[in-house]
């Protein structure tokens, strides 16, 4: 199995390598693993799990221990027993190599649910929160339906392999919806769900944002009137929509310039300015700091945590 990546360049510090889900190390080749975490599991066997990388598909941790720290899209998160952390396509992340991972993981690829259950339970929701802490109800009723869905995923001998896949099927959307809901409550954002306005600006700009940046561009392509447009982000969001396209070009930009090697001008290309000055001017606008500047204090901060506070100088 080869991994797919974000540009089409020779060497490994010129991209953020993106790894698909692992067909082959499923039992019967269906579209999810459900199983203990530890030492020695993997969902490829190339996956640096120590460095940071993307990855296709969905990941769910429940935790049975801790504390473990993991890196999210520059944020570190801290999960302890009863915790879940989410990760979701696309999002770079890294693996803590001093934490200790205990408990369930879940992994899913896209495609292996029906559109009306991606859609019921939230699985392109990169607004919320990917650490969650379910309550004591809530966390019992997570590990039930995790612990079914587990049982099912093993039994590979009580049914033929369609109907044992339609039974995942239904057990992880049942896990889904759980877990979809707690996220929604931690996020104080229920409401929010039902902006459908919103949700397909946010899923435009997710496909779109490294070419098109203009909210009139958008509201035309999605049938909306820019007055509409408005009031269903800053509604749902709180900012307007060229501030939340914004923000996005900017997440990308700080990734590329964190995680890769590439020039600056070729940084700026990636997410939609063809010339390097406008990107730079753009970047520094948005985070008072230029992108060389942003990506050397960075590096510089990385040197210092590897050399440690005990290390000759």
């Amino acid at each position: 199995m080869t991994d797919r990546t974000i540009q089409d360049a020779g060497s490994d510090g010129d991209v953020i390598r993106t790894f698909p889900f692992p067909v082959d190390l499923s039992v019967c080749g269906v579209g999810m693993q459900v199983g203990p975490m530890g030492t020695g599991r993997t969902w490829h066997a190339d996956a640096p799990l120590h460095r940071v990388h993307r990855i296709d598909f969905h990941v769910v941790m429940l935790f049975s221990g801790g504390p473990v720290r993991h890196m999210i899209d520059f944020a570190e998160y801290e999960a302890t027993a009863g915790d879940v952390l989410w990760i979701r396509p696309g999002q770079v992340h890294r693996f803590s190599p001093t934490s200790e991972y205990r408990g369930t993981v879940l992994t899913m690829q896209p495609g292996f649910l029906p559109r009306a259950t991606v859609e019921a339970t939230g699985l392109y929701r990169y607004d919320l929160p990917p650490l969650l802490h379910p309550d004591e109800p809530r966390l019992a009723a997570l590990r039930a339906s995790l612990d079914q869905l587990q049982r099912e995923y093993e039994d590979t001998e009580t049914l033929p392999l369609s109907l044992h896949t339609s039974v995942l099927r239904h057990s992880l959307t049942a896990f889904l919806l759980r877990l979809a809901h707690l996220a929604a409550s931690s996020a104080e954002d229920a409401a929010r769900q039902a902006d459908t306005t919103f949700t397909l600006f946010r899923d435009a700009v997710e496909r779109g944002f490294a070419t098109n940046h203009s909210v009139s561009a958008y509201a035309d392509a999605l049938g909306y009137s820019r007055r509409t447009l408005v009031r269903a982000v800053r509604a749902a969001t709180g900012e307007t929509p060229k501030g939340f396209i914004d923000k996005r070009v900017v997440l990308e930009a700080k990734r590329l310039l964190a995680h890769t090697d590439l020039p600056i001008g070729r940084v700026g290309a990636a997410v939609g300015f063809p010339d390097a000055a406008n990107f730079s001017k753009f970047f520094q606008q948005h985070t008072d700091v230029t992108p060389a500047g942003f990506r050397a204090e960075l590096r510089l901060t990385a040197r210092a945590r590897r050399k440690g506070p005990h290390a000759p100088a």
